[in-house]
């Protein structure tokens, strides 16, 4: 069997979540026994070293420019289709001839509109319809996706299959503290600091995270620095200006889009990740500084609940007092914080890529038969 793939969100240079799944799931894809060949299609020639180098796969680099998926990425898969297509991100080209199986991992811009740019939400709610309606089948992220899109787009239970991520490779438990603290010290953080992981926009809660870290100094002795990694978003400027009216601009660190190879070091040496987002379809930082044994803090809200479960402490996104509380204890109370790096840890080495690719395997075979 022939399995096209569109590569061209794991082959960019500035890698979040969406982007970190596709090329994992497709590293580990083409690890497998599984008998397939791969064709991998993407708009600029990927860098040396992004995939690695395989047998059973091709690379196809389409010209670039506005619309590629549905002008230059449709138009290969119809003059030369695979026996199916996966698309790892939201969007199926408009005129597919193959079968086509596509992953959805959110339904945020229903929920938070205000938190993507008028253009970007069009595209993002126009071609998640059209797409889950022309695949022959959806993976969701989680269950929490999976019941959205029954709810919210109307999607037939048995169309969609539930397939969670992974820790991205080199996420695990540092062997020295100090190379972690030297990799913060280049980002301006000292020991001890708090890290918060994601693109800066509105549906991060990142505007009531502070509100509480400063509640959290203020009422609790909280004496750490706050660090926000992750390049500046939509609305970005919320997160700016709510620093300097808070007078936090000395105690919290925008370190910008930090390059995966740092980032578990970054997060190695944290005292615990904040994580209230108000909406994630998976949210895989949770997962990922469970890996490194780092505690977790996190919204009692959307998919966050299923994938940190018992193993890090739930919170009331909404309420700034609670998450306050929940800052300090998971810092302070220092019984709890070793119980759920322990419990995070654990909790972490369930979920694993080559369980991924084989679940997703297995769900683009019964798309063909």
């Amino acid at each position: 069997m022939l399995i096209g793939i569109d590569i061209s969100r794991a082959v960019r240079s500035q890698r979040t979540g969406t982007e970190n799944y596709s090329l994992h799931l497709i590293d580990a894809m083409m690890r497998t026994d599984d008998p397939a060949q791969f064709v991998l299609y993407c708009d600029a020639q990927p860098a040396p070293g992004t995939l690695p180098n395989r047998d059973n796969a091709r690379v196809r680099t389409l010209p670039a420019g506005r619309l590629w998926t549905h002008r230059h990425l449709a138009w290969e898969v119809a003059r030369h289709p695979p026996h199916v297509l996966f698309v790892p991100a939201h969007v199926l080209p408009l005129a597919c001839r193959p079968p086509a199986v596509v992953t959805v991992h959110d339904l945020g811009y229903l929920h938070y509109p205000d938190a993507h740019p008028p253009l970007a939400r069009l595209y993002l709610s126009l071609g998640t319809r059209l797409s889950v309606r022309a695949a022959r089948r959806v993976i969701a992220v989680s269950q929490f996706t999976k019941a959205e899109l029954m709810r919210a787009l109307g999607v037939p239970a048995d169309k969609i299959v539930v397939v969670p991520e992974a820790p991205t490779p080199g996420f695990a438990p540092l062997g020295e503290r100090s190379a972690g603290l030297a990799v913060a010290a280049r980002y301006g953080l000292r020991e001890p600091y708090l890290l918060a992981i994601g693109t800066i926009h509105a549906r991060k809660n990142l505007v009531r995270l502070l509100e509480a870290f400063a509640l959290a100094r203020r009422e609790y002795g909280l004496r750490h620095q706050l660090g926000l990694a992750g390049g500046r978003g939509y609305r970005a400027q919320d997160v700016a200006t709510t620093i300097r009216q808070l007078g936090l601009s000395e105690a919290v660190v925008e370190t910008g889009y930090v390059p995966a190879g740092e980032l578990p070091a970054l997060l190695g040496a944290a005292d615990g990740l904040a994580f209230p987002s108000l909406h994630e379809g998976f949210g895989l930082p949770a997962l990922e500084a469970m890996a490194c044994g780092v505690p977790v803090l996190a919204a009692r809200a959307s998919s966050l609940p299923e994938v940190v479960a018992d193993c890090g402490l739930l919170v009331d996104p909404l309420s700034v007092p609670e998450l306050a509380a929940g800052l300090a204890r998971l810092v302070q109370d220092r019984a709890l914080h070793d119980d759920l790096a322990t419990r995070g840890l654990s909790r972490a080495r369930q979920f694993t890529w080559e369980r991924a690719a084989r679940e997703t395997l297995a769900v683009l075979h019964a798309a063909v038969s």
